[in-house]
């Protein structure tokens, strides 16, 4: 029987990847991993198949991460710095290289997607921005770069078949306003707001569903926006304070909202949680910086990488067209002290 690149792999314990590299003399690999790799190919009389090695040198081992322009904000670069470090960690698990770069360049406009398919500078995309214009699609469509959507649900997915890997933010939004009904709330402020990606909308539709389940009344007046930002979500408790005498609890639809909420209802002399119960979305760093601890929506990045990268690797290798993946990974509670410890 003829031996292959896996059965090389297995003997030299590195990975069927770096077997190509050095099958292929790739920069990439140490040398003495290469004359490693070398050697027991040449002890088993490995055969050497032209066409396939061609077709493997035209691999650049390089994915390419698009992010969104959002990122340019603090609020972006906070929310999305764990997500690209996950990104990353997984690609450099499989032996990958990775381009991070924004759908536009900032200074130029050039789109960049179509600029890294054309200069063949990248074997496959993972794209977090969810604003693409109809040139772009196309450009995807009929390029042979397998591409795939993280995080958002791109928002032609129900005309155009494509892979994607994200949170479901609805059930977000039921868990976040069902753990606040649980404690009894009945009267809940949510402030969202208005971003391209669609996530804050579903965020509402998952309050709405929790409080219809529960037999509790949605009015227009108990939903407030702000801009994803912490000075937003404290102009919203500013702006309204009259209000909360009615009010019982905050689901704020991203954590940054959240704790600028927590600071303005502090400054107005109300208690956390005992008189007014917080909860946010996402999960970031700063839950745990200020106090009280907030109650928030943990968005499982990890798991939500690991599977994007997963999937990409398994488009790239593959012989003929697979069906695609749409993915919509479940987010988890995490309970501080903004709601109080108990329900």
């Amino acid at each position: 029987m003829a031996i292959t690149t896996k059965d090389i792999a297995k003997m030299a314990n590195v990975s069927q990847s770096t077997v190509s590299r050095c099958l292929n003399d790739s920069p990439m690999i140490s040398e003495k991993t290469k004359k490693k790799v070398l050697k027991i190919a040449q002890e088993h009389g490995f055969q050497f198949n032209a066409h396939a090695r061609s077709l493997s040198a035209n691999r650049t081992y390089t994915i390419g991460v698009i992010l969104p322009k959002s990122l340019f904000d603090f609020e972006g670069e906070v929310h999305f710095r764990s997500w690209q470090n996950e990104l990353i960690e997984s690609l450099e698990r499989m032996e990958f290289d990775v381009i991070v770069s924004f759908f536009e360049n900032r200074f130029t406009k050039q789109n960049n997607i179509k600029r890294l398919i054309a200069a063949k500078k990248v074997d496959g995309l993972i794209i977090l921005e969810p604003a693409l214009d109809d040139e772009t699609i196309t450009i995807l469509e009929e390029t042979d770069v397998p591409f795939i959507f993280c995080k958002y649900i791109p928002p032609f997915y129900k005309t155009r078949d494509v892979d994607f890997v994200c949170v479901d933010q609805f059930k977000g939004g039921y868990i976040a306003t069902n753990h606040l009904i649980k404690q009894g709330h009945k009267n809940i402020m949510c402030i969202s707001a208005n971003r391209i990606g669609g996530e804050f909308g579903l965020r509402t539709e998952g309050f709405k569903a929790a409080l219809h389940d529960s037999n509790l009344q949605y009015s227009d007046k108990m939903l407030f926006y702000g801009d994803t930002t912490f000075e937003s979500g404290y102009r919203v408790i500013k702006d309204n304070v009259e209000m909360l005498r009615n009010i019982t609890a905050i689901f704020a639809q991203n954590d940054l909202m959240a704790l600028g909420s927590i600071l303005a209802l502090k400054e107005s002399g109300i208690n956390v949680p005992k008189e007014i119960a917080v909860i946010g979305f996402d999960d970031i760093e700063l839950c745990t910086f200020y106090k009280p601890y907030l109650t928030t929506i943990h968005q499982p990045t990890k798991e939500i990488a690991a599977l994007t990268c997963k999937r990409l690797i398994e488009k790239l290798n593959a012989t003929e067209s697979t069906p695609k993946q749409k993915l919509e990974i479940s987010p988890t509670l995490v309970i501080r002290e903004s709601c109080g410890i108990n329900f």
